[in-house]
């Protein structure tokens, strides 16, 4: 096992099938501890500023590129009709901004070499 914790989501679009492994902050703040000889509170901090600086400049329309990982962007998502699954009324659903994700060429490719 890789010392992530286990998963439980539905396996739906979007997320981890039933029994995946899933890493946590405090999962990655304790291996980077453990890797560089650094106190958890002072990488927390680092991973804490981090995560800020990307989502400051999401939040203010820029992209943020990181190589050999990927690009985080924003993007508008139309309007659109839904339905409430119990009585199956038409709801109008808003406009709004959502972040999107595309991994580099490398991870991509690391993700397709995965075992089905």
């Amino acid at each position: 096992m890789n010392g992530w914790n286990l998963g439980s989501a539905s396996g739906e679009a979007g997320r981890p099938a039933v029994g995946a492994a899933r890493m946590t902050k405090r999962d990655l703040v304790t291996r980077i501890s453990n890797e560089m000889g650094l106190t958890q509170t002072s990488v927390k901090e680092v991973v804490d500023r981090v995560l800020k600086h990307i989502s400051d400049s999401l939040a203010d329309g820029d992209s943020v590129e990181l190589r050999n990982f990927g690009v985080f962007t924003t993007r508008l998502r139309n309007s659109r009709v839904g339905r409430n699954p119990r009585t199956g009324e038409r709801i109008p659903i808003p406009p709004r901004r959502v972040v999107t994700f595309k991994p580099s060429k490398s991870m991509a490719k690391r993700i397709e070499s995965l075992d089905l």
